[in-house]
């Protein structure tokens, strides 16, 4: 079933071309992506950008923050590790994404672990609506202030739980929320809802596969203005791309320590054919 938005236009509704279509612009076009991303994960951050054909900067200096955010295609803001001065950074760098017009792509790790994560969700959303937030199923359910119990930055939801979460939160910053889990969800404030069912278990012990999503997401929306549709695209070309890895680590009796070389790899190297054939999306009714 071809997701499609709850006005029922034709130009509404998407194909997998479509998706494809925006893949090919971000290798096509290396757009620049601004992201403050946790200590833990920047490295394949930078590493999943680069093979997906972006470019990837990593500045949190807040003398430089709003420059390197003015220049770029897309901010990725990720709060995994957070402090003082990296908080101040975000916001300094979402002040000038609004100002240039700059998509603003969130990714609230842990939200709900501690207060200060909370507060400091708030906080940045007080100086901005993101064009996208996406988490797992604990962090949206934070976010919306709904009742979980989040293990440091492990989700104890399914995705599908979180829905009701994310229409809320979608309506809060009138874009775009993704929730990853073993059935992908993404939904925006117009009521476009779409499922996806690629990728693999062994995606959630690598460290950083989320995060590096997020900033995924942050490429496609730097070439792609409908956030809707950016993040499926980003969202689909990540799990079939981590489909497609563990299947070659399994085949060659390799480990999740293979698969992450394997999903650069296949980022990088995926086809159009290969995309289109492995592809298991459907809408969702709102």
């Amino acid at each position: 079933m071809t997701p499609c938005s709850t006005d029922s236009s034709p130009s509404a509704c998407l194909r997998g071309q479509d998706l494809w279509a925006d893949i090919a612009a971000v290798r096509q076009a290396s757009p620049l992506v601004h992201c403050i991303a946790n200590l833990v994960v920047m490295q394949l951050n930078a590493n999943v950008l680069l093979a997906a054909g972006a470019a990837p900067v990593m500045a949190h200096a807040h003398e430089e923050v709003a420059d390197m955010t003015a220049m770029a295609g897309a901010l990725v803001l990720n709060i995994g590790t957070l402090d003082p001065y990296w908080v101040r950074s975000m916001a300094l760098a979402m002040q000038a994404a609004g100002s240039h017009g700059v998509p603003v792509v969130l990714d609230p790790v842990g939200a709900g672990a501690t207060p200060y994560r909370n507060r400091t969700l708030e906080a940045l959303l007080e100086v901005g609506a993101p064009a996208v937030v996406r988490g797992n199923a604990s962090e949206i359910m934070s976010m919306s202030h709904a009742a979980v119990k989040t293990r440091g930055v492990e989700s104890t939801a399914q995705a599908q739980a979180a829905l009701e979460a994310a229409r809320s939160l979608a309506r809060r910053t009138g874009g775009t929320v993704a929730v990853s889990g073993e059935i992908d969800f993404v939904l925006d404030a117009r009521g476009r809802q779409a499922a996806l069912r690629n990728g693999h278990v062994w995606m959630t012990r690598i460290t950083g596969i989320g995060c590096s999503l997020s900033a995924l997401v942050g490429a496609v929306c730097a070439i792609q203005p409908d956030a809707w549709r950016a993040t499926l695209a980003a969202m689909a070309w990540m799990a079939v791309a981590g489909e497609m890895a563990a299947e070659r680590a399994l085949a060659q009796e390799q480990g999740v320590g293979s698969m992450a070389v394997h999903l650069l790899d296949r980022l990088q190297l995926l086809t159009e054919a290969e995309f289109l054939q492995r592809l298991r999306w459907e809408a969702v009714p709102a």
